[in-house]
């Protein structure tokens, strides 16, 4: 068994075995999602949210395992290791108690304790620490000679060598530890020179800000550090300072004689200039961490449902970057999302060519026989609407709607569209175009697959962070990266139409391989089966195994290259369907005969109950796309700007983002709303998700507007 996984068994409270199993199979080099979908036997049915902590507490426990090496191999150079001390290094498996029994010997820079020990004065340290002896100016007296000039020195330099004993001391940090997750408290203030500018306004709210540590929420404490950092304001953690001094003198101290007195002294000094600077940023880094992984999980959380959005699916779409002054730019796209055609119309002021521009516009949905049209949500988005629904109801007024009917009206995120459009990927996509046409295809595209395009944005420039540039970056990074490769494997991914990018998040491939399937896919034609992947330079038996089961292939002889089944279950399907005298075309979609299927009769040792049962169900709706259909959405026309918001309006919205505090609502005014979570629903809510979901089309209600600061206070309460 592996030497982690009783550890990370009990602190997940998860089963032993299947901890064991799962650390094997990542071992291994299997992904997260292929070992959540394929392998249940072995794990006992984890889900990816449960193995990803089993892999990230795995990562955690190597790192301390690395760091007890060094422990080991400095206290052993020193010639300090004793049994007892190399069996409490054996057994500690949390970091912080690491560190605590490795303080005493660490290696340190010259400090007063250290100067004072090369003056000879850790025996009369020890001999006060005792507090036995009744006269230690007599005492002191002994260590006078060299650089020590006489007995105060002596003295001040045992305290000082006393002040580090006590604050390395175990029970002493323990003690403060204890006190301060209690009634530490954290506190904010603005500094003076900068309060009345602008770029300190954001701050306000903490320009004198007390709440206990414990209490303070992820965006709170943030933001404090965020005001620090741009020097705006000074944050501190404390606990009562005079409970912290009693509790380390009834620790250190005792009697009441002359040596209990320097005692004492000395441990008020370790406490003030040891102790709390110590603790203060241990406690500092480990509410900076929390923070940090609330803000990242509502991050992937809101990543997550982006990449899920409903897609509109392989139509002709018609792309619109708007704008005023240089002119809305338009694409045309094929069902599988090709540039067909681009150019710039100028509807709006200042040029005002509004008739030119719809005889344009109906010119190419005409031509190109488009189905639906994309608009992004940035500058110009509601005018551009406006123009859009008067082109095509000029279209259904003439009668002419064509064979597919009256083209659907999309408002579309332009969140990222400008970093993809002058990134490496666009550039190989579209090297004689320019950023505008880029950016224009990228709107078209997000309405036909959200998935398959965002993926080739950095997740940090979506638009639906709460804090992303203050969080660990490195950490933020391993949490989207994982969150967009479980979302490309839960809706699958087609191998004949996805991109380079698409294809590099699928289970086991990374960009060589999908670069490598791209140049065979140019070279050979489309795949006209998962097997021929085989012979894609490099992808080899372990590769395929782990890519095989999330690749699609619609249209393919085998009907199960189109479904989640994986290839290597295909042996089972076969007789599942030779037991019922059909072919496993027939089989599938099949929901009677695939009731009639006993799937006790076909477990055997690599494929189980839990892997029969999924099988069948893929049966029954083979490939389908777990994602909702998308729906078409209208802004309230009386608004278009914050002015025009009063208090009391009732409106339709689009939910853009969600924190921890609420959701932001765009109502159409060019600024988005914010629904606090206390204003989510008649009753308490404590995570927003289980009210609202990103994109969700709701009703709000406007309860203040502060035209200074932008701000838009919402509410869903009350049946708004």
């Amino acid at each position: 068994m592996n030497t982690f996984a009783k550890i990370i068994a009990a602190r997940l409270n998860l089963p032993e075995q299947g901890v064991d199993n799962t650390l094997a199979l990542l071992e291994l080099g299997c992904t997260i999602p292929f070992i959540a979908r394929y392998r249940k036997e072995r794990t006992g049915a984890l889900n990816e949210v449960q193995i990803a902590a089993i892999s990230e507490q795995n990562e955690r426990l190597k790192e301390i395992s690395k760091r007890k090496e060094t422990v080991v191999k400095t206290i052993t150079e020193q010639g300090k290791m004793t049994p007892e001390l190399e069996r409490r290094i054996a057994d500690c498996w949390d970091g912080t108690e690491l560190e605590d029994i490795y303080l005493p010997f660490r290696p340190k820079r010259r400090t007063r304790a250290q100067i004072a020990r090369e003056q000879g004065l850790e025996p009369l340290a020890t001999l006060l620490y005792l507090q036995r002896e009744q006269h230690p100016e007599q005492a002191a007296r002994r260590f006078v000679g060299g650089d020590v000039v006489d007995a105060d020195m002596a003295l001040r330099g045992a305290q000082d060598i006393i002040a580090e004993m006590v604050s390395e001391d175990e029970r002493s940090r323990n003690t403060l530890r204890s006190l301060f997750r209690r009634e530490a408290m954290i506190s904010s203030k603005v500094v003076k020179a900068k309060k009345d500018t602008d770029e300190a306004q954001k701050f306000s709210d903490y320009f004198d800000w007390q709440e206990p540590l414990r209490r303070c929420t992820s965006h709170r404490l943030l933001a404090m550090r965020r005001g620090e950092e741009e020097g705006v304001l000074r944050v501190s953690i404390g606990a009562d300072d005079e409970e912290c001094i009693h509790r380390l003198r009834r620790l250190h101290v005792r009697g009441g004689g002359g040596s209990s007195r320097l005692v004492g002294e000395a441990v008020d000094d370790s406490y003030k200039r040891l102790l709390r600077p110590a603790i203060e940023n241990e406690f500092a880094a480990a509410s900076k961490e929390r923070a940090d992984d609330e803000a990242i999980q509502v991050f992937a959380e809101n990543l997550r449902q982006l990449l899920l959005s409903a897609p509109l699916g392989q139509k002709r779409v018609m792309g619109i970057d708007p704008g005023f002054r240089t002119g809305c730019k338009v694409v045309c796209l094929d069902a599988q999302g090709n540039l067909l055609h681009h150019e710039a119309i100028f509807p709006h002021p200042p040029v005002n060519h509004y008739m030119q521009a719809k005889m344009h516009v109906l010119g190419m949905l005409r031509k190109y026989r488009i189905e639906a049209i994309a608009i992004g949500n940035g500058t110009a988005s509601r005018e551009t609407n406006s123009f859009v629904q008067d082109t095509v109801g000029e279209m259904e007024r003439s009668g002419d709607n064509g064979a597919n009917g009256k083209p659907q009206v999309f408002t579309v995120s332009e969140d990222g569209a400008s970093i993809y459009s002058a990134s490496k990927v666009a550039r190989e996509e579209f090297p004689d175009e320019d950023v505008t046409v880029r950016g224009a295809v990228s709107i078209g595209r997000r309405l036909m697959d959200p998935l398959a395009e965002l993926v080739k944005i950095d997740p940090k420039s979506i638009g639906v962070g709460q804090y992303q540039h203050d969080v660990d970056q490195a950490k933020l990074k391993r949490s989207l990266d994982q969150t967009v490769m479980s979302c490309v494997n839960t809706v699958g991914v087609n191998l004949n139409t996805a991109s380079q990018h698409l294809l590099m998040y699928v289970s086991g491939l990374g960009p060589a391989l999908a670069k490598n399937i791209v140049d065979y896919r140019r070279e050979h034609g489309a795949f006209t089966s998962r097997a021929q992947l085989k012979k894609v330079p490099r992808l080899g038996p372990s590769a395929f195994e782990q890519c095989a089961g999330f690749l699609r292939i619609p249209g393919a002889k085998n009907p199960l290259d189109n479904s989640a089944v994986h290839p290597e279950s295909y042996g089972v399907v076969e007789q599942m369907a030779a037991d019922l005298g059909c072919t496993v075309g027939a089989l599938v979609g099949n929901k009677e005969r695939l009731k009639e299927i006993d799937i006790k009769k076909y477990a055997r040792e690599d494929v189980g109950l839990l892997t029969l049962a999924d099988i069948v169900k893929e049966l029954e709706k083979p490939g389908l796309d777990p994602r909702e259909q998308i729906e078409e959405f209208e802004f309230d026309n009386r608004v278009h700007s914050i002015e025009d918001l009063c208090e009391g309006m009732v409106l339709p919205g689009i939910v853009t983002n969600i924190t921890n505090f609420g959701a932001f609502v765009d109502v159409g005014v060019h600024q988005d709303g914010l629904v606090h979570v206390s204003q989510l629903a008649d009753r308490y809510v404590s995570d927003p998700n289980q009210v609202v979901k990103l994109h969700q089309h709701v009703r709000v209600m406007v309860k203040e507007v502060d035209l200074r600061r932008k701000r838009i206070s919402l509410t869903m309460r009350g049946g708004s």
